[in-house]
Order: C-alpha cells, then sequence, then structure tokens
C-alpha cells in the first residue's frame, strides 16, 4: 500500500492571520463530485483531487462556520457539498460561494437536533436528524419544512431517507415509516405509515433506507432486506455487525466491524450478490463510510483515515496533523512546539487520554503516543511538557504513568518507581503534574498525590524530594514556574491557593528553605480565589496568577518571604465609562506573556491580549468575531521568535500571528523585513522583525525624509505601508533605521514597493 500525499502544516501565516492545527487522521463520512473527493473529520474537512492526490484543508480558517462535523454531501448533480455541524448548524459550498443556514443551530426547541444524514432529492436536501426529516431548499439555502414523524407526533430519531416512486420513506428508530410524495400534510405524522413488524420486515428500529437500482432496500440491525411488491426478503447477510450503508454510484457499500476488531467493507451488486470485499488492516479499521468513485472504494475510517482502493492497489491520505486535541500545557523552544494531549477532570482524575505529545517542527507534526509508539503504552495522561536547553530534549509528565525523556532519535526513558512518587491511595498511579526547568537545569516535578509533592531531577542526574510545612489537602500540585530568583511557584489545584518555594543556596541543604502560601483574603496573599488555575511571569518579574475568579499580580516576588506584607494586587481595566478589577467573574485558565510584556489570556469565553500593566484590553477573540476555533481557551503558549499566538480550546489548536516578538539585549543585524518587496495591491501588514526591544522605528526615503515613525513591540515593528498623512506610498526604495533606548541609530535595512 503506498501512502497518499501527507502534506505538511500550513505555513506561517502574515501578521494578523490565523491557521488551524486540527487532526485530519480520523475519517467519519466522504463524498465525491467533479473529480475531487472530500472527507469529513470530526473537527474539519479536507478535499483530494483524484487525478494528481494534492490535498486541501477546509476550516474555519478558509472561511467554514463552524468547527466540528456530523455528515456531509457532496452533490454531483448540483456540484454542491452541504456540511452538516455537530452544533446543527449548516453550510451549502458552491463553487464560488458559501451559503450558511443556522437555522436548526439557533432553533430553541430542545431534545437531538443533530443531523445523523443528508439525501437529496430534486432541488432539496433532506436532513435526518434526532427531531424528525427537516427539508433544506437547495435554491433558497432556507429550512423549508419540518416533519415530526414519531409516535403521536412526538420526535423520533431518522437514520436515513430516501425517495421512490410516489412514497417517502424515513428509517427511524422507531421503524420504516413512509408517507405518499402528495400528501397534503407531511407534517402531520398520522400521514406516515410504519412498515416495520408487517409483511416480512421485521420490527423495531430502522437504520437506513435507500434506492438502489429501482429496489427499496431497507436495513434491520445487520440485515438489508428488500421490498417485492408489498412483501419484504432478505437482501443480504453475513453476520457481521454493520457500521454504515451508503448507496454510491452503481453499488451499495456495507461497512462493518467485529467486536474483536476485524473489519471490512463489501460492495453489492444489484441482485444482492457480493461484488468486492476490501479487508485490509490499517486503513481498514473502523470503516465509517464507503463510496464508489471512477470504480474505486473511497473509505473513511475512524483510525485509518481516507483511503482509495483500485485496480492498482490502495493508497492512504492522512494530512499530516496532530493525533487529537489538546488539553494540557504546551510550550515553544527554538522554533519548535510542543502541545500535550492529556487532560484530567474538574475531581483531578485521570481521563485515560492515550494521545500522547504532539511536535510541529518545520512544519511537520510527530505524534509520541502509543498508537506510534508501543514503548509509550503505559503513559496516559500526558499534561505537562518541559524542554531541556543544553540538548533539546523533551520531557513530559504523565498523571498516572509517571515521567517520560524523549531524547534524539525517538529513544525513550520512563521514570516511575523510584523517582516518582505514588499516590496516597493509589499505590500504582505516579502522578506528574507539572514541570519547569531552573537556571542551572534542574528539572522541578509537581508529583499530585504523593506525600513529597515536589521533587527535583537535578542537572547531575541526582534526585531529591520535599514536602511542605503545611498542610495541603490531596498533595495537590500541578503547573510550575521558576522565576527570577529561582524560587518555585506552585499552582494548587482544587482550592488550595499558590504556594512558593525557596530552596536557598543549595538544593541538597533543607536548612535554609522557605516556603509561602498564597490564597484569598487579605493576609493570607490576597488572591482574588484561592481556586488557582495558571501562573505566568512577566518581563518584570511579576508573578501573574489566574484564578476562578480573575487575575492577581504579585509585584514583589523578590520580596515575598522577607515581607509577609507582599500581597497580591487586582489590576483595574476600563470598561467603557467604568473600571473593574481584570477578569472579575471570569475563570482564567492560561496566561502567556508576549514580546511586548502584554498579556495573552484564555477563558472559558474567548481569549484576550490585555496590555503590559493590564488596564487595556487590545483585543478579545471569540468564535464570532475571529478564527478562533473555540471559546473554550484551555491553553496558551506564543513563539517568541514570529509572534505566533498557540491557543489549544476545546475544539482543537489554532493560532494567530500577533505584532510582538521578542526583542534582542542590541541591535544586530539580522533585521528582517515582510514582504519585502512589497507587491502591488498588498493590503496586509508588514512587519520588521529582530529589532532591539522596543526600538524606535524610523521608514525615510533615501534622501532622509520621514515617511512613518513607529516604536517596535518587543523585538518587532508593524506597520501598514502608509505615511502620517494615510497615503499608500509610492513605488521606490525606503530605509528602515533602528534606534536603541541610548538614541543611537543604525541603518537596519530596506524595504522595496511595488506598485501599480
Amino acid at each position: 500500500m503506498s501512502a497518499g500525499t501527507l502534506n505538511a502544516q500550513d505555513p506561517l501565516p502574515a501578521i494578523g492571520n490565523w491557521r488551524e492545527h486540527l487532526p485530519y487522521n480520523s475519517a467519519i463520512g466522504t463524498g465525491a463530485m467533479n473529480g475531487t473527493v472530500y472527507c469529513a473529520t470530526p473537527y474539519s474537512l479536507f478535499s483530494v483531487e483524484t487525478s494528481s492526490g494534492n490535498i486541501e484543508r477546509m476550516s474555519r480558517v478558509t472561511g467554514l462556520s463552524e468547527t466540528g462535523i456530523s455528515c456531509i454531501l457532496a452533490d454531483a448533480a448540483t456540484g454542491k457539498l452541504v456540511v452538516a455541524y455537530s452544533n446543527s448548524n449548516i453550510d451549502v459550498l458552491t463553487s464560488d460561494h458559501l451559503y450558511n443556514i443556522p437555522d436548526i443551530k439557533r432553533d430553541s426547541r430542545t431534545g437531538d437536533k443533530n443531523i445523523y444524514r443528508i439525501t437529496a432529492s430534486g432541488n432539496n436536501y433532506y436532513l435526518s436528524t434526532g427531531l424528525g426529516v427537516v427539508v433544506l431548499d437547495g435554491t433558497k439555502y432556507e429550512i423549508r419544512d419540518s416533519w415530526f414523524i414519531g409516535n403521536g407526533g412526538n420526535p423520533v430519531k431518522v437514520n436515513g431517507f430516501t425517495a421512490q416512486a410516489n412514497f417517502y420513506y424515513a428509517a427511524t428508530a422507531e421503524g420504516l415509516k413512509r408517507a405518499p410524495v402528495n400528501a397534503s400534510n407531511l407534517a402531520d405524522h398520522t400521514n406516515w405509515q410504519l412498515l416495520s413488524g408487517a409483511n416480512g420486515l421485521p420490527a423495531g428500529a430502522c437504520t437506513q433506507v435507500v434506492s438502489f437500482s429501482g429496489k427499496l432496500i431497507a436495513q434491520q440491525q445487520d440485515s438489508l432486506f428488500v421490498l417485492n411488491g408489498n412483501n419484504w426478503s432478505l437482501f443480504y447477510a453475513d453476520g457481521w455487525p454493520s457500521t454504515d450503508v451508503t448507496l454510491s454510484a452503481t453499488a451499495l457499500l456495507v461497512c462493518e466491524r467485529q467486536n474483536n476488531g476485524a473489519a471490512r467493507v463489501i460492495q453489492l451488486n444489484a441482485d444482492g450478490t457480493t461484488a468486492r470485499v476490501i479487508q485490509q488492516a490499517g486503513p481498514v479499521s473502523f470503516p465509517r463510510q464507503a463510496i464508489l468513485f471512477n470504480n474505486e472504494v473511497w473509505l473513511a475510517d475512524q483510525f485509518g483515515g481516507l483511503s482509495r482502493f483500485g485496480s492498482s492497489g490502495s493508497e492512504q491520505f492522512k494530512p499530516n496533523s496532530p493525533e487529537a486535541t489538546a488539553s494540557g500545557e504546551m510550550q515553544v523552544y527554538d522554533h519548535v512546539f510542543y502541545a500535550t494531549a492529556g487532560e484530567v477532570n474538574t475531581s483531578w482524575n485521570y481521563l485515560y487520554n492515550g494521545n500522547g505529545v504532539y511536535q510541529l517542527k518545520e512544519g511537520k507534526w510527530t505524534n509520541f503516543n502509543r498508537f506510534k509508539f508501543p514503548a509509550l503504552d503505559s503513559l496516559l495522561d500526558l499534561i505537562t511538557v518541559a524542554v531541556d536547553e543544553r540538548d533539546g530534549t523533551v520531557w513530559a509528565g504523565s498523571y498516572g504513568g509517571g515521567l517520560l525523556h524523549i531524547k534524539a532519535g525517538n529513544q525513550f526513558e520512563i521514570f516511575k518507581q523510584n523517582y516518582i512518587g505514588n499516590a496516597v491511595g493509589d499505590p500504582l498511579s505516579y502522578r506528574v503534574s507539572g514541570l519547569a526547568f531552573d537556571a542551572e537545569h534542574h528539572l522541578w516535578i509537581a508529583n499530585y498525590g504523593s506525600p513529597q509533592p515536589i521533587r527535583v531531577r537535578k542537572a547531575d542526574g541526582i534526585w531529591k524530594s520535599f514536602s511542605p510545612p503545611f498542610f495541603n489537602p490531596e498533595n495537590a500540585w500541578s503547573q510550575l514556574l521558576v522565576d527570577d530568583q529561582q524560587y518555585i511557584w506552585a499552582v494548587g489545584p482544587k482550592g488550595n491557593g499558590l504556594i512558593c518555594y525557596d530552596h536557598g543556596a543549595s538544593i541538597d541543604n533543607t536548612n535554609d528553605d522557605h516556603w509561602r502560601k498564597f490564597s484569598a483574603g487579605a493576609g493570607s496573599g490576597n488572591l482574588p480565589s484561592s481556586d488557582v488555575r495558571c501562573v505566568a511571569k512577566d518581563k518584570n518579574g511579576y508573578i501573574w496568577v489566574g484564578t476562578a475568579d480573575g487575575v492577581g499580580v504579585i509585584q514583589c516576588p523578590f520580596d515575598i518571604f522577607s515581607a509577609q506584607t507582599c500581597e497580591a494586587v487586582w489590576p483595574v481595566v476600563a470598561q467603557g465609562n467604568f473600571a473593574g478589577y481584570l477578569f472579575k467573574g471570569e475563570t482564567v485558565q492560561s496566561i502567556a506573556v508576549d514580546g511586548a510584556d502584554r498579556k495573552w489570556v484564555g477563558t472559558r469565553n474567548g481569549a484576550w491580549l490585555v496590555s503590559a500593566d493590564g488596564t487595556k484590553v487590545i483585543y478579545r477573540f471569540t468564535e464570532d468575531n475571529s478564527s478562533l476555533l473555540g471559546n473554550d481557551v484551555k491553553k496558551i503558549t506564543i513563539d517568541g521568535s514570529t509572534g505566533e499566538v498557540f491557543f489549544a480550546t476545546s475544539k482543537g489548536i489554532c493560532s494567530f500571528r500577533s505584532t510582538a516578538t521578542e526583542g534582542t539585549p542590541q541591535q544586530n543585524n539580522d533585521v528582517i523585513v515582510f514582504p519585502n518587496p512589497v507587491p502591488p495591491g498588498y493590503t496586509g501588514t508588514i512587519g520588521i522583525r529582530g529589532l532591539v526591544n522596543n526600538a524606535i522605528v524610523k521608514i525615510t526615503e533615501l534622501d532622509g525624509r520621514l515617511v512613518y515613525q513607529t516604536r517596535a513591540l518587543g523585538g518587532q515593528a508593524v506597520w501598514d505601508g502608509r505615511n502620517y498623512r494615510g497615503q499608500k506610498i509610492s513605488t521606490g526604495v525606503y530605509l528602515v533605521l533602528v534606534s536603541d533606548d541610548g538614541r543611537t541609530e543604525h541603518t537596519a535595512t530596506r524595504i522595496v514597493f511595488l506598485q501599480h
């Protein structure tokens, strides 16, 4: 079997633009038209051009309305792609437009509004939903009718729909039902006749109905029945459990999977005989939907992605991507992005997530997990990550499986017994919940549930462990941070506040250790809440604390042990004509600091960028006003060299290229302008990167006449290509002059403008 075009991640976007990092390896549905096969994943779409094998990703970033797909239909007769989302929103894509139909999503009706299958008939699309049949007008792009055809007019789950001769047929949870096409009111349930349970068709739920080569075929459990006159007879059954039945071109495709994992796809002829059996480990693992296109079978498989099976063999299409979503900590080091997929629930119990650690390097994703590397089989719920700057190797913490060291060449070390303490009451659980390196390359470890919840693997490989001098229920410790004084800050989950630890002059000598705990209330640390969710250090060395009720800032971290009066302050942010405490009432789940010392904040209601002092909101991103994939932003991290901000949301990872980068201590000759030359008609942002921190940047003509002046955000200045009067500048060559804080001016580089 050959591998298809495993295209790399989309390139770094321009300033102010987004890119998605969604999983594309799990396929749930497929369809084909106009030489292109479309594949739906639980998150988004991709397409394959059959002649070349080229892959195109389709997501909210490229214009789709949502993230999270339930099913699709490629209507070859009209050239339209209908996309149904898991929240019941609908997109219809034509060759040059996208029509969004949010009516079902917005409907206040309760119940199961999921769309399970889409059927085309004439100019209409019939949606099989958990409430009944919804008719979508494919010309006006609006909901035309809704038919609640359950017993007594109640909602009923519809699994499939078709039209044949003078009747509509609906496969429902109550059985197969039909109604005359010309019935005066199809929304009246009395017009629908129950067929199951009579004339040879068994009673019970009907899971699919199709019109195949002039024959009506209904699926009851794992058997297919055909209507002959008024009676039903067995059309096909082989004893295997069925996962899907799809009518495609001149074939009926049956997807099957047994409890032991054996799976296959059966292609049936019009008489019920078998035309082809496809059974191949890997691409056929959990088949979700198969179609016939150009006499080739295309399969959407839950584990195997999208595959093509033809006379010349098979080909698998799995766009390079992370394994799934990410809920754990993330980090960028030396242009490489790392994310942990594991998670715990609100009670800090493990959830057996085996998706591991994702790495994005030079546009390529590598997934370190038990599915790819059997040596990692016991490492579930990897929730924290740190990189050793000495050799670039990665350390990741499993909440239950211990500590993982990913070395060069994909070699692994796993530390459990004799290194990581087991949790009290759960002796086989080694819970690593936080990791951080200090300036001397000692690896600090939060060991949740252990009587000694803080551990360190010193730079020489020697291990030490510590117990705080105060009661901490469940020994609950998680995210770690090392500040400018080399103090260790630890989040205490489940209302245990924030802990700071100073090991003194020597890690080995505990006689000079210091501890302090911050909680809510004056005199106890003055945090907005003792329910601490995250912690970050800014450019001043201040400690920003995200809680379940806003943000507190510890502005005296260098003095916290000698001055007990050192407590958190609450930033006040302007809100119109009023002012309020920063994120009061919000659960702050993540804080990241960019090159301009601004704070990116993740909440359950979107992502925010606030000024360095927290008194001004610069951006707020939500699903409604941006390409942010989901409003529940769990983690944020930043690539300081490019300004790209990564968001781990409940619907997947995405990133936004912001205006700030990390500055250099002094100006050098590595200034980069992009784009350069600036092409005709360009209206985006021009970035000037590689600057001394917070530099003054002047754009001048070659004779020194000033065109524009600005100040860098960290190590990057941005410009819209206009002069002080707001006019687009003319074709020509312009100088970029950079001044540091000492007002020493340097000619950094040149910009070429090409205008019509």
